[in-house]
């Protein structure tokens, strides 16, 4: 089939799926975290995505999240940027809130940044996800490299068969970090090629995990390596995502 055509195809059926999927989600508030740490075109593109969608959302800075603002939301979205500096924005008080609001049953989604900001292992991270960076040259590169969805990611996701073209910027190549007293995260797709410059690892990004789901007390987190909310054909990922988080663990099929 012409590539072309298939691609086109792939999208329509995401299109589709996502519909449907966020119409219950509608009147869920989502909070974005804007400040310190987010910068790029992550912030604008999620406003897009989630606002075409009909999806409330409003921005929060370090200092609202620290003031507890986000009990007033069923789900936080930490975008692309620097997790560490994020981390140093948000400060111990700020970090313990996205934690609390977590473990409490809100919804946790991290895309890039977002995603170190959730892992475990750094002494400034919120500490969320069983996951660790499986080394600590993280400047990868930045280009398009492709992502394959699992059988539990295409229940949460979108039912959608095929590697796909995905944005990459130096995102987060995970393990598990064997923390017995967390749940595995449960891989939604896995990286298909890799990109290794500067001097980073050989060999450890191609079929690791692209896109992870877990739980963290009552509430429930997907963190994205790469970056579907910049690249055409996948912004349905990030909806799907949202709509997984923000329903209740019992009331949605995949990771418990």
């Amino acid at each position: 089939m012409n590539t072309r055509l298939l691609t086109t195809l792939k999208v329509l059926a995401f299109a589709a799926v996502a519909s449907a999927a966020m119409a219950q989600n509608t009147t869920k508030k989502i909070a974005l975290y804007d400040d310190l740490g987010s910068g790029g075109a992550g912030i604008p593109s999620v406003q897009m995505i989630l606002t075409k969608a009909g999806i409330n959302l409003t921005t929060l800075s370090a200092e609202q999240i620290r003031n507890g603002e986000l009990s007033k939301y069923d789900v936080v979205i930490f975008t692309g940027g620097s997790g560490s500096k994020q981390a140093e924005s948000l400060q111990t008080a700020g970090v313990d809130e996205v934690r609390k609001f977590v473990q409490n049953g809100g919804g946790y989604i991290g895309i890039c940044a977002g995603a170190y900001l959730a892992c475990d292992r750094f002494s400034w991270s919120t500490k969320m996800l069983n996951a660790r960076t499986v080394s600590q040259k993280w400047k990868r590169g930045k280009g398009n490299v492709e992502i394959e969805l699992t059988d539990e990611g295409k229940k949460i996701l979108g039912d959608v068969d095929g590697k796909m073209l995905v944005k990459y910027a130096n995102g987060p190549i995970i393990t598990s970090a064997d923390n017995k007293d967390m749940p595995e995260f449960i891989p939604l797709a896995y990286f298909r090629t890799e990109m290794a410059e500067n001097d980073t690892p050989v060999g450890v990004m191609e079929n690791s995990p692209a896109i992870v789901a877990s739980t963290f007390g009552k509430g429930k987190l997907i963190t994205f390596s790469p970056h579907p909310e910049q690249t055409d054909g996948l912004h349905d990922l990030i909806t799907h995502a949202v709509n997984w988080v923000a329903t209740p663990s019992s009331d949605v099929a995949g990771v418990q």
